[in-house]
């Protein structure tokens, strides 16, 4: 028989318990990757995951002249962008598939060549990531942008000159953005409204030891004085907070014990007082954070996502799954993403009962409750959930399905799991390491 790659199959009913471990961030290694462009030096960068999104990055830098090659270490690149240039617009389309990241290598490439070529992004379907925030900014640098048939075309005539933008919302990839142009604009930019989550802070980090000049307000203000040129850097990446998180949710919903070994308390303060709330236990030494559930009953609380500090919507939908064995309602106030509640259908399917409204329940108004959004929810239970055929609609909501079906009775089919390789690595073997009953068809895995 042959392998199929894309398709899992998933025997429920057994404890998640062992030990694995989280290295570098998905939402911060790529986009330092892209920083590498802007220097004059090598730069070193370790903790590195083998998830698909550093494939695409790095892919797409050595398209533009960039060497990158294993460093001394596991899970350490070294970058040597001395060489930058044009590449071929088939080539960056074929390199760049359905990942957004493409789109941060505009600043660096107007300062490095003048010009960029951007082809239509893809991404996970949760809503709405308006790309035209990235364009708007670039043109407030100076950039002029031209919409073609295969992608936008992006041209710098004059050096990029600082500016001052507020954004309408702390949107992570747009700060980014800003951050990644700004420093080598002419003068001062002043960034209001930005994103301060871990990773915007650590992609700072790796900025200023290039040489840039970034200081952070406590009012969400960024400012950005440039400067003529940045060297390289030598980075250690922090640990990814959102795969930890969802491995934690994972102990929790198959009445499991996990070492996470690289975990990191202080990014994760807000889903550890969650996780506690629920009823999850958690033990934390300087290597790592264990997670366990401690017996008994599972309490129901009240849910709202928000940017950093707040609790991250990529924390959502795992602990959605735990939520489905909590005794009593539950309510989940979504407030990042208008469409990120659309994977409990399937849950439903397997057993939970979870209700979707439109209208912002628990806490505060947010921007999705006058606009007809299913962006609210209401579970119920505990529910005994059953194994079925899931197909895996976006990242964190596929680790969800897979949580589910390792915590139903029962075997399920799910497909798709590629898409689970963006921002997890190695998760099968991962799965094999905690004794997760899941097989491939036509071969056993575990």
């Amino acid at each position: 028989m042959t392998v199929n790659d894309d398709v899992l199959l998933v025997h429920g009913g057994t404890p998640l318990e062992g030990e694995i471990r989280v290295r570098g961030a998905k939402n911060l290694v790529p986009k330092a990757m892209v920083a590498a462009l802007l220097g004059s030096a090598p730069s070193r960068l370790r903790n590195v995951p083998d998830i698909r999104d550093v494939r695409v990055v790095r892919g797409l830098l050595q398209l533009h002249g960039v060497t990158v090659r294993p460093g001394d270490e596991p899970g350490e690149l070294l970058l040597d962008p001395t060489h930058v240039e044009s590449a071929n617009v088939a080539d960056i389309d074929a390199h760049a598939g359905s990942s957004r990241i493409p789109i941060l290598f505009c600043g660096p490439l107007l300062h490095r060549l003048g010009h960029a070529f951007i082809p239509g992004l893809g991404g996970c379907d949760i809503g709405g990531r308006p790309i035209d925030f990235h364009f708007d900014v670039l043109r407030q640098f100076g950039a002029t942008i031209e919409k073609r048939a295969d992608g936008q075309y992006l041209e710098a005539p004059q050096r990029l000159r600082g500016t001052k933008i507020r954004l309408p919302y702390p949107s992570v990839g747009t700060t980014e953005q800003v951050l990644l142009t700004a420093v080598l604009a002419e003068g001062v930019t002043e960034l209001s409204n930005a994103a301060v989550e871990p990773e915007i802070e650590d992609l700072i980090c790796v900025l200023q030891k290039m040489g840039a000049i970034i200081a952070m307000d406590t009012d969400r203000t960024i400012r950005i004085t440039g400067v003529d040129s940045l060297g390289g850097y030598t980075h250690r990446a922090l640990p990814d907070r959102l795969e930890a998180a969802s491995w934690a949710s994972a102990a929790l919903a198959t009445e499991g014990n996990v070492y996470i070994r690289g975990a990191q308390q202080r990014s994760m303060m807000t889903f550890l007082n969650t996780f506690r709330k629920v009823g999850g236990a958690f033990e934390i030494d300087d290597e790592g954070i264990r997670f366990w559930h401690p017996g008994g009953q599972l309490k129901s609380i009240a849910l709202e996502t928000d940017v950093h500090p707040g609790f991250q919507t990529d924390w959502q939908q795992p602990l959605v799954v735990a939520l489905t064995q909590a005794t009593g309602l539950s309510i989940v106030h979504e407030t990042v993403y208008e469409s990120r509640l659309g994977f409990t259908s399937a849950l439903n399917q397997m057993g939970a009962h979870i209700q979707l409204y439109r209208e912002c329940l628990g806490g505060s108004h947010c921007r999705f409750g006058q606009r007809n959004f299913l962006h609210s929810a209401v579970v119920s239970g505990p529910t005994r959930l059953q194994g079925a055929d899931l197909v895996i609609p976006d990242l964190r909501g596929g680790f969800s399905y897979l949580i589910a079906a390792l915590a139903a009775q029962g075997t399920s089919r799910v497909h798709g799991i590629g898409l689970i390789n963006r921002g997890y690595e190695n998760f099968m073997e991962k799965l094999m390491e905690l004794g997760a009953k899941v097989e491939l068809p036509g071969k056993a895995l575990g």
